[in-house]
C-alpha cells in the first residue's frame, strides 16, 4: 500500500469513527428521552376507542355487535365492562380464573399496571362505567412513570444540551479531521504550484506523506539542475560564438569597404554583414531571453520619463538608417508631461527597440511606424507601438495575447519576430507590466505595453 493510500484510508476510517460516534450519541439520547416518558402505542388507543364505539347500553345492561367482535377476535383479545360499582355486566371470551368483581383500589391499578399478568386498556363510558381490553399476555409492555416538574425540565434540558453537543463534537472532529489533511496536503500543492512556476521546492521528508514530499524534492532538484545545465549551456555557446562572430564580422566590413574588389564582391560581402550582425543579435536575444527566464539578470530600477524612453529608442532606430520604404513618427499624448516609469533602462531600451526593430523585419516591403507614449490613471507610461504592415493571423494574435507558446506553422511564420516578443514579454513580466496585442485597422499590427511608476 503506498503512502496516498494509506493516508485516505486513515482519512475515510476516521470519517466512518465520527459517523458511528455520532449514531452512538444519538442512540443514547433516545434511551434518555424514552426513559423519562411514558409510550404508548397509537393503534392500542385507537383500538379500543373503536370497540367502544360499537358498544350500546347502560348501566347493568350492555352489548356489543358484530364489528366489536371481530376487532377482538383479529387481536386475540378479551374485554369486559364493568359498571359503576365495579360489577361485571358484560364479558367476552374474558378468562375464568379473574374475578367479575373490583373495587376502585384494584381498578386503578390495573388500569396502570397489569390485571393478573394481562396487559389491559381500559376506556370511560357516557354513563361511568368502563371498558377493559385485555391483550395476550406478553405482546404489551406497560409502565408508569412520575417525576417532578422541576426534574422533568431539567431532563429536557439535558437532552437538548447532549443533542448540541453531539453536533459540536461533530463540527469539531471534523474541523480536525479537515486540519489534518490540510496540515499533510497543503505543503504538496504548494510545492506543485512552486514547480509550475518555476520555483526552487524543498519539503520536510518526514510525516505520513514523507515518500511524497520526498518525490517531489527529487523532481525539483532534476528541473533545477536541468534548467542550470540548459542555462550554462546557452551562456558557454554565446560566449564560444561570440568570437568567431566578431572575426566574421570585422573582415565583412574590411571587404565590403575595400575599393580593390569588384562590385559583386562587395556587395556579398555586405550580405554577409548583414547576416553575420542578426546572428549576433540572435545569440544576445538568446542569452538575454535564457537570463531573464532564470532570473539570472538583477532587475536596477531606476526612476525614468517613459517619453524620453521612448524618444531615444526612434532616434536609435533612425540613426542606424531606414530604408525609404519606412517611416517612424514619435508622438507625446500629453506634451511635456512627466510619465515616470520604475524600471531598468537597458531592458526598456531593449524592449521598444525589439518592437520597432520587429516591425520592420516583419514587413519586408516597407510600413509606417508610430510610437505614441501617454499617461495612465494608474500612473507610469503607456508605450503604444503601431505599424500599417501585414501584422498577424487571428490565432497568432490570440496566442499572443494568451501568453502561450506559438507551435507548427505559427512559430515559423514569425521566425525571429517571435523571439523579439518572447523577450519583451519577460522584461514586461519581470518589471509587473501589461502586455496587450491588437490588430491595427485596416491591416498592421499594434503592440500596447503599460509600465508603472512603483
Amino acid at each position: 500500500m503506498n503512502p496516498v493510500q494509506r493516508f485516505f484510508r486513515r482519512y475515510v476510517f476516521s470519517v466512518v469513527g465520527l459517523l458511528g460516534l455520532l449514531v452512538v450519541t444519538n442512540m443514547a439520547v433516545l434511551v434518555i428521552l424514552m426513559g423519562v416518558s411514558e409510550v404508548q402505542t397509537p393503534t392500542d388507543t385507537f383500538q379500543i376507542t373503536d370497540f367502544c364505539d360499537h358498544l350500546t347500553g347502560s348501566g347493568d345492561s350492555w352489548q356489543a355487535d358484530s364489528d366489536a367482535l371481530a376487532l377482538l377476535d383479529r387481536d386475540q383479545c378479551w374485554a369486559m365492562v364493568l359498571n359503576p360499582a365495579g360489577q361485571t355486566v358484560w364479558e367476552y371470551q374474558m378468562p375464568a380464573d379473574l374475578p367479575r368483581s373490583y373495587t376502585a383500589a384494584q381498578v386503578a391499578q390495573f388500569s396502570r399496571w397489569y390485571l393478573a399478568d394481562w396487559p389491559v386498556t381500559v376506556w370511560g363510558l357516557e354513563d361511568g362505567s368502563l371498558a377493559v381490553v385485555g391483550r395476550p399476555r406478553g405482546s404489551m409492555a406497560k409502565y408508569y412513570v412520575a417525576v417532578e416538574r422541576d426534574y422533568w425540565d431539567f431532563l429536557v434540558l439535558l437532552a437538548c444540551a447532549i443533542f448540541y453537543a453531539n453536533i459540536l463534537l461533530v463540527v469539531v472532529l471534523f474541523l480536525h479531521s479537515a486540519r489534518r489533511v490540510e496540515k499533510a496536503m497543503g505543503p504538496i500543492l504548494n510545492a506543485i504550484r512552486s514547480l509550475a512556476d518555476g520555483k526552487p521546492v524543498r519539503l520536510r521528508e518526514d510525516g505520513e506523506l514523507a515518500e511524497i514530499n520526498a518525490s517531489l524534492n527529487r523532481a525539483a532538484a532534476y528541473i533545477t539542475q536541468k534548467d542550470n545545465t540548459r542555462a550554462e549551456w546557452i551562456r558557454g555557446i554565446s560566449h564560444d560564438i561570440r568570437t568567431p562572430l566578431s572575426v566574421m564580422l570585422g573582415y565583412a566590413s574590411e571587404l565590403e569597404e575595400s575599393g580593390e574588389l569588384p562590385d559583386w564582391a562587395r556587395q556579398r560581402a555586405g550580405s554577409i554583414r548583414r547576416q553575420t550582425e542578426r546572428l549576433t543579435r540572435l545569440v544576445a536575444d538568446l542569452n538575454l531571453t535564457t537570463r531573464l527566464e532564470y532570473a539570472l539578470r538583477p532587475i536596477a530600477r531606476q526612476r525614468l520619463d517613459g517619453a524620453e524612453l521612448a524618444r531615444q529608442a526612434v532616434s536609435e532606430v533612425l540613426n542606424e538608417g531606414l530604408e525609404d520604404s519606412y517611416s517612424i513618427t514619435f508622438t507625446e499624448e500629453v506634451p511635456g508631461a512627466h510619465l515616470e516609469v520604475a524600471a531598468d533602462p537597458a531592458l526598456m531600451d531593449r524592449m521598444l527597440l525589439n518592437l520597432l526593430r520587429n516591425c520592420i523585419r516583419h514587413n519586408p516591403g516597407g510600413c509606417a511606424i508610430s510610437v505614441t507614449a501617454a499617461p495612465c490613471r494608474e500612473g507610469g507610461c503607456l508605450f503604444v507601438i503601431a505599424d500599417d504592415g501585414c501584422g498577424v493571423s487571428a490565432a497568432q494574435l490570440n496566442s499572443l495575447n494568451r501568453g502561450t507558446p506559438l507551435a507548427g506553422k505559427e512559430a515559423d511564420s514569425l521566425g525571429e519576430h517571435g523571439l523579439g516578443l518572447r523577450i519583451v514579454r519577460q522584461i514586461v513580466r519581470a518589471h509587473k507590466g501589461r502586455l496587450t496585442f491588437g490588430a491595427t485597422v485596416p491591416h498592421g499590427l499594434t503592440v500596447s505595453i503599460w509600465i508603472g511608476g512603483r
